[in-house]
């Protein structure tokens, strides 16, 4: 990226921000597993709620490029593994938000005594996400046959990918 960047914990005030990638993300119906009509008002509980942290990259203007959530996995005896998504404004794909992005979770799980990163569903058909997972040494541990309604494919398979840390 030429532009400075930073990476925050995401406040009340990024909140529409973050709608504004998280619906556009979503709207295409080829890599997330909500709803492409979710409404906003659901964003609390699938972006923003309590038990998860929520990162924001800003640019020097402060505008919202790309978030994060990290959460535990699972909850009691399997909260030692962390979970993440990510989402980036597709107006700004192809700049290394991503790369950024997963390097800080990475980073924050370990501070947060994480052991491990699991991705439960990875879309096999989002190629770019599944390189980049690799390339941060995420590995594929395994598939669930059509995991997933793709909205112009159809069912197709999905990845359960892990990281230890």
């Amino acid at each position: 990226m030429s532009n400075p960047t930073q990476i925050r914990k995401a406040t009340d005030s990024d909140f529409d921000s973050v709608w504004e990638i998280f619906k556009e993300v979503i709207k295409t119906g080829d890599t997330y597993v909500f709803d492409p009509n979710t409404p906003k008002a659901d964003l609390d509980k699938n972006w923003f709620a309590p038990y998860m942290d929520t990162f924001v990259l800003i640019d020097e203007n402060q505008a919202v490029l790309g978030t994060y959530i990290i959460k535990p996995n699972q909850i009691d005896l399997g909260n030692h593994i962390a979970n993440c998504s990510y989402m980036v404004n597709p107006k700004s794909h192809g700049n290394g938000i991503g790369k950024l992005l997963c390097q800080h979770s990475i980073d924050f799980a370990k501070e947060k005594g994480y052991l491990a990163i699991q991705f439960n569903i990875v879309v096999s058909t989002n190629i770019r996400a599944v390189a980049l997972w690799k390339n941060f040494g995420f590995n594929i541990i395994g598939t669930t046959p059509k995991g997933f309604r793709h909205k112009t494919l159809g069912l197709v398979d999905t990845y359960i990918m892990y990281k230890e840390l």
